[in-house]
């Protein structure tokens, strides 16, 4: 090789090696992150609304029966200085506290079963066909032991979301790699702690997944039961919806099932998104913000 072409494929070299020094591209303003992120889902509302008002125009219903956005929109502005407000604070607490209770004990059931091989063999299936099973079909059996009470609502969301919770945990625990597990056993993690610290953070990925999945549950579950457990003096968005169907009130349950729909939306974005967001972030798979 002749002197000229070795020092040719140095400074290739060099080159390739300057390129790796060359300032990476600016990321762009936290604002503009945010509308980027925004816009996407502010045109699909925006083609929802138009094709809304296409359906309204041609007259395939009557307006009192299938009224437009432009008189849906402005109800839920008027709503929200009546009941609404105290009817959303109703429906929230009750889903926050069925929630909790969901996750609690699903996470004990799904702990114990993947612990103990013969308690999986009994009750693995159960959990599924719990998961499966319609949520109104266990209310007139809630009714019964409860009455019409909020105990009734708890227990239904309880045995609508806690399986999803369970099988989760149990399915990211199932796809935890063996030589993990064994490695934090060689560095020492026994009983609790190696729960704590190996087990349930590699398997936090699956288990968010099932606590979303989850939320989805008990959030139709409380509706369904504000539907059919109408408490007296506790406005809700399930009461609500039941008497603007009897009153034939077709702008305020349209604009009752928006808040219902937005509230469901926005908990799976700002709560489980984020997190969601924060978990990639730390195992390296996206950019923190």
């Amino acid at each position: 090789m002749q002197p000229a072409d070795i020092v040719g494929r140095r400074n290739q070299a060099l080159a390739g090696l300057d390129a790796l020094e060359l300032p990476i591209a600016p990321r762009p303003g936290r604002l503009r992150r945010a509308w980027l992120g925004a816009w996407p889902q502010l045109a699909a509302v925006g083609l929802v609304l138009v094709a809304w008002q296409v359906v309204v125009a041609s007259g395939w219903r009557p307006p009192w029966v299938l009224p437009g956005p432009a008189a849906v929109l402005p109800r839920i502005v008027q709503e929200l200085g009546d009941d609404l407000p105290a009817a959303v604070a109703t429906t929230l607490g009750r889903a926050a506290i069925g929630f909790a209770l969901a996750v609690a004990i699903g996470s004990l059931l799904g702990l114990a079963i993947v612990r103990w091989r013969l308690l999986r063999t009994a009750v693995a299936s159960l959990i599924t066909g719990l998961q499966t099973m319609p949520s109104i079909a266990w209310f007139p059996f809630a009714i019964l032991l409860f009455g019409l009470s909020e105990g009734a609502i708890l227990f239904v969301i309880v045995l609508g979301a806690a399986p999803s919770v369970a099988n989760g945990l149990i399915h990211g625990v199932d796809h935890i790699p063996r030589i993990q597990l064994r490695a934090g056993r060689v560095l020492g993690a026994r009983g609790l702690g190696f729960y704590r610290f190996i087990v349930l953070p590699a398997a936090l990925p699956s288990f968010l997944a099932g606590m979303k999945q989850a939320w989805a549950f008990a959030w139709r579950s409380l509706m369904a039961g504000e539907l059919l457990v109408i408490i007296a003096e506790r406005p809700s968005l399930g009461v609500m919806l039941q008497f603007q169907r009897e009153m034939s009130d077709a702008t305020g349950l349209l604009a009752t099932m928006i808040v219902v729909l937005a509230i469901g939306i926005a908990v799976d974005q700002l709560v489980f998104g984020s997190i969601e967001r924060r978990i990639r972030a730390n195992r390296g798979l996206v950019e923190v913000d």
